[in-house]
């Protein structure tokens, strides 16, 4: 189990994403047992960029759906393609007419109609969205359902036939199961709590922010020109800023962008002069800056 563990890391790598033990554990029993993986943590720390890179080292399809409040299931499920049913309803009328001309009633040829329903309400004019992209998929895909935490509590609790038998039922077409169980990976910013019955379905991570070792292996990977010593110095100031009261904690992402713009400027050291002309790359509110610049320059 070790060595699997330790395979799938090393996969992991190749797509520029470095995996804890903790996270090459996790992904490893949730591959191994079938179960979606819940990864939860502070926004821009890696979650998103974790399901990518799981899909690309197993050479797999990423099915996104990104949630947000009032998403439902016909923005994540399928929905009926309306102007499809009415083209073929024009192209069939003469047959329609052959159908339902001698009827002897407009109760006969609603029956009639009735029985011919199924034409129309059938897979051809059926528009998947995600997840039933995921379920209708002939090679197994990741699914990534991102920030969850902001849909509402109505859709997590449509998710759960999902994640619990990778099948969902279409009333006009029935129960369609898996061809494939998609692997899943859930995130959430913890900005609200998820449900117990959700939670119950799925493995758990936490994923944080890393120390400074690990924060600066990912520096020096995504961001290869940068010297080391420079790479080391903006990851401690960034650890640094992280320990303040700030309404916003500068994420990974943002300490990559702020790697990316030390190395077009061609810095050769933060001094107070780069660190006054870029924090805005690491702090996205003006009081958070100030408080930055007074703490940082004393």
């Amino acid at each position: 189990m070790a060595d699997a563990i330790r395979d799938l890391q090393a996969r992991l790598r190749t797509q520029n994403y470095i995996a804890s033990d903790a996270i090459g554990t996790a992904l490893f029993l949730a591959d191994r047992l079938g179960k979606p993986l819940l990864a939860e943590g502070p926004a821009g720390v890696g979650k998103t960029e974790l399901a990518k890179a799981w899909a690309a080292a197993h050479g797999r399809e990423l099915i996104r759906l990104q949630c947000y409040e009032g998403l439902d299931e016909t923005k994540a499920l399928y929905e009926w393609e309306y102007a499809k049913q009415l083209l073929y309803t024009q192209l069939l009328r003469d047959k329609l007419g052959q159908v339902l001309g001698d009827a002897a009633s407009l109760r006969e040829a609603a029956d009639r109609l009735a029985a011919e329903e199924e034409v129309f309400f059938s897979e051809r004019f059926l528009l998947p969205r995600p997840l039933l992209r995921a379920l209708q998929s002939e090679q197994p895909a990741v699914l990534l359902i991102d920030e969850i935490d902001r849909a509402d509590a109505e859709f997590e609790a449509f998710l759960l036939e999902i994640l619990s038998d990778f099948q969902v039922s279409i009333p006009e077409l029935g129960t369609i199961k898996a061809k494939q169980r998609p692997m899943v990976l859930l995130t959430s910013n913890n900005t609200r709590e998820l449900s117990e019955a959700l939670k119950r379905r799925c493995l758990y991570i936490h994923i944080g922010y890393p120390d400074v070792e690990s924060e600066l292996r990912v520096v020096q990977l995504k961001v290869p020109g940068l010297p080391t010593k420079l790479a080391r110095q903006a990851v401690e100031v960034v650890q640094q800023l992280r320990e303040l009261d700030l309404k916003k904690h500068p994420s990974v992402s943002e300490t990559l962008d702020w790697a990316r713009a030390l190395l077009e400027l061609n810095a050769t050291q933060i001094d107070p002069a780069i660190l006054a002309t870029t924090l805005n790359v690491l702090l996205k509110y003006e009081s958070d800056i100030q408080r930055a610049k007074r703490l940082l320059g004393e």
